[in-house]
């Protein structure tokens, strides 16, 4: 790897334990990956790595291209993340997991409504895949995902979890995050079975930019990075 790809490998491992700090592990299972800039390439974690144990090292390289035969460690969902960048220029990376709270979500029969912060960012703007709830290991399926997600941030994968795509790294992985804390508080409200508040609509666009500018988010992401480096020692050595 280049020096650039190297740090971006180091961004896609502090992604992964990021993720499993916030409660998206299900063994090995997920995945988070990251376009080089400027190539039709990406890095991903590998097949057999958990999100709680990625490292550097256990990033490959795959081409967006789905002709092109795939790294041995490629995970088999790597047709997801093709077809997703092939349909978005715009998206740079992408977060593929079972969290519990936003795969329970995804399955009710009910819309994320503006209950918190969180909610404000997502309202409106997760739709649902529900074509099938397998794994996606084929092209064509990747594509009817892509086709789903449309032009928005996240989408739920009906009973099988949640994709949030960002134009940065740090966007995908707090993006993914920020859904997952969105779905716990409003099945948490759902669960009291009493009527609860809204924010008003006015507020809304405020939230979106001002809590999460590309600002806020890299302040997330540096706060993440930190944790990550408080719990993983060894990820210091990384470097970053």
């Amino acid at each position: 790897m280049s020096r650039a790809e190297r740090k971006l490998a180091v961004s896609v491992a502090l992604a992964s334990r990021m993720l499993s700090d916030g409660g998206h592990d299900d063994f090995n299972q997920g995945q988070v990956s990251a376009r080089i800039p400027g190539s039709d390439t990406f890095l991903i974690k590998s097949a057999l790595c958990g999100f709680n144990e990625a490292t550097p090292s256990d990033v490959v390289v795959a081409a967006v291209d789905h002709r092109i035969d795939p790294h041995p460690m490629a995970p088999p969902e790597l047709p997801l993340h093709q077809a997703i960048y092939a349909a978005r220029p715009d998206v740079n990376a992408i977060v593929h997991s079972h969290a519990p709270n936003t795969l329970v979500f995804g399955a009710l029969d009910t819309e994320l409504l503006p209950l918190s912060h969180e909610g404000a960012l997502f309202f409106d703007q997760v739709p649902r895949f529900t074509l099938t709830s397998n794994t996606i290991l084929t092209y064509e399926v990747g594509q009817a995902v892509a086709e789903a997600l449309g032009d928005n941030p996240a989408a739920f994968l009906r009973n099988h979890g949640g994709v949030a795509v960002g134009k940065t790294i740090r966007h995908a992985a707090v993006g993914a995050h920020v859904l997952e804390r969105c779905c716990q508080l409003h099945i948490m409200a759902l669960s009291t079975g009493r009527p609860f508040h809204v924010s008003k609509p006015e507020d809304i666009p405020g939230k979106r930019q001002y809590i999460y500018s590309d600002l806020s988010v890299r302040s997330y992401w540096d706060h993440a990075v930190r944790a990550v480096k408080a719990r993983h020692p060894e990820s210091v050595e990384w470097g970053a």
